[in-house]
Order: C-alpha cells, then structure tokens, then sequence
C-alpha cells in the first residue's frame, strides 16, 4: 500500500525533541526514504531518534547532524551531506529555534530580560529559517518540487505582553513564509506554515510557567498533534497549496486527508495587502 511520503527525502531541524522529534517519526511511518535531523547541540538526542526513525523504517533511513542553523556554513553543510546520500531533498522542516526561556525563567518586560539572549532568539528563530531555505532551494528549483514547512504558533500568543521576543520572532516567520510563497510561485517549490493550536508539552515552557501549570493542572497538546497536517503538507496531495497557515488541533482524522487540511487550515495572520497579491487562498476562510 503506498504512503503518502514513499520516496521522499526531508530534512528536518531541531529534530530531537519535541514537535521536530514527532515529525521525524511520523514521516518514517508516512514513508519517507530518507530523514536528516539536525540540532545545534545534544548530538545524542538526535542520534537516538535516528535509530528510532530506522527501526520503524527497517533500513538506514534517519541520519543526524549536529549543525546551528544560525551558520550558514554548517546549513550548506546539511544540503550537502542529504543530497550526496539520498540524491534529493523534497522536504524541509523549520523547526530548530530557541524559546522565551533565553530570556529570563519567567514572563517578563521585554526590558528585564537579558539582550544577549533577545539577540540569540532573533539569530536563531528568523536567520535559521533563512539559512536553511537559502541552503535547500536552489536544489528544489533544480527539481522543480519542494516543500517547506515553518512551524509558527498560536496566532495571539504572538503579540502576548512579557513574551518578547519570541512571539514576534514567529510573526516575522509568518510573514517569511508569505513573502517565500511569492517568490517561489509556480515554480513547484511550496511554502507554508504549520502550528500545534496551542502549548506543547516541550522543553520549550517556561520553568515558571510550567510550576504554574502543575498547580491548576493545565493541560499541555501532545508533540504528536502536528504530525498529520506536516505529513499532508509534505505530500504530493498538497503541491498546490502555497502560502498558507495550518494548526494541528484542528485537524480531524475522520475526515480524508485533504477535507482534513481545509479544515486545519487558519487564514493568514496579516491583512490582505493592498496591492501586489498573487497568493488566492491565503485569507480565504477555511470550510471547517
């Protein structure tokens, strides 16, 4: 029975926890060929999720490398090692970025948190992006098929008070991915953006926030919740849906896979532009 990921190649950073951990695994089960996960330190998280990936694949399918996404260098170097190994990339995945933790351990005022850590957020969850899209496109124009996912978050918690920067470093991402749809238009190369629909039960929390949450029993989303909108995502099912946004608590198993995909589908975050749109179903209301 084919799977809707048979023969594809992905790389997919940050991929050793967490929502990057739940894609890797479930692009294994969904079929992909061939899975690079990349993170910028823990090398043994991402090596252990490799041999997870190649259990449920039954072959040398995952490959970890250790690479910051914050070098250019060493995302070049990721292109690089996937296409010599597997000859292709069809999928990359921006997970990799850093929380609001580099901040402080609690929300606060964008003025009492630490500048180097605002600094390394910034580096980390608007660069990294880039670098990675720079490193892979130019393959995927080659091909002339791709896919790229960046992993955003819930539209509010974007512009929530005593979480800078972090949540406008995902607005910023939402915008990229709308301004790369456009430039990528028609060329088989797709963009979008994907979220879980809410907090995750990730390292990401803050320490304070997390002790808050044991007190008033506050539940936390699953990581797996986003697998099935980035499987469908990075499917030949959804090449011809570009510049768009789409929550993972939103999506229902019930339906087919693209019934499902409309319905977890959110409009963009940003108006309509006055002038100069090519993207159609970017702000159009979802049929959920």
């Amino acid at each position: 029975m084919k799977k809707p990921l048979d023969g594809k190649i992905a790389i997919i950073t940050g991929g050793g926890r967490g929502l990057g951990r739940a894609m890797a695994l479930g692009y294994a089960e969904a079929g992909a060929s061939g899975i690079v996960i990349t993170a910028a330190r823990n090398r043994d998280q991402i090596e252990a999720v490799a041999a997870e990936i190649n259990d449920i694949t039954g072959r040398d399918t995952g490959i970890a490398i250790q690479a910051d996404v914050t070098d250019l260098n060493a995302c070049q170097a990721v292109a690089k090692t996937t296409t010599e190994n597997f000859g292709r990339i069809d999928i990359l995945v921006n997970n990799a970025g850093l929380g609001q933790g580099m901040m402080a351990d609690d929300r606060v005022k964008f003025y009492e948190g630490s500048p180097t850590g605002w600094t390394s957020i910034i580096d980390a969850n608007i660069n990294g992006p880039f670098h990675m899209a720079y490193a892979v496109v130019q393959t995927m124009l080659q091909q002339k098929s791709g896919r790229i996912l960046n992993v955003t978050k819930s539209r509010s918690s974007m512009y929530r008070p005593n979480e800078s920067p972090y949540g406008p470093s995902k607005a910023a991402l939402e915008a990229m991915t709308l301004c790369w749809a456009q430039d990528l238009l028609d060329s088989g190369v797709t963009v979008n953006s994907i979220a879980p629909g809410g907090a995750v039960e990730t390292e990401f929390v803050l320490p304070a926030v997390r002790a808050k949450a044991s007190q008033t029993r506050k539940p936390y989303l699953p990581a797996e919740i986003i697998v099935p909108p980035a499987i469908w995502l990075a499917s030949d099912g959804s090449s011809q849906i570009t510049g768009c946004r789409f929550i993972g608590s939103k999506w229902d198993s019930n339906l087919p896979p693209d019934e499902a995909a409309e319905v977890s589908r959110e409009p963009a975050v940003f108006l309509p532009p006055e002038r100069d749109g090519i993207l159609t179903k970017t702000w159009e209301p979802s049929k959920s």
